[in-house]
């Protein structure tokens, strides 16, 4: 069974380019110190990736 991922949003998405802030809406983070669990993927990981700056993550 895969783990799970705890996402928390700490920076804000104002002024970043559109495609984090897609990224952000599409691991369901739309406002700031929301928190969401995901399935520990590869393709989680890669969104995480991309946003990384704005975001913190815990296992």
């Amino acid at each position: 069974m895969q783990g799970k991922l705890k996402v928390t949003l700490i920076r804000s998405h104002i002024g970043k380019p559109a495609s984090h802030r897609a990224v952000l809406v599409g691991m369901g983070l739309n406002r700031r110190l929301k928190t969401v669990s995901l399935p520990d993927t590869p393709e989680t990981w890669g969104m995480i990736n991309k946003v990384q700056h704005l975001v913190k993550v815990e296992e």
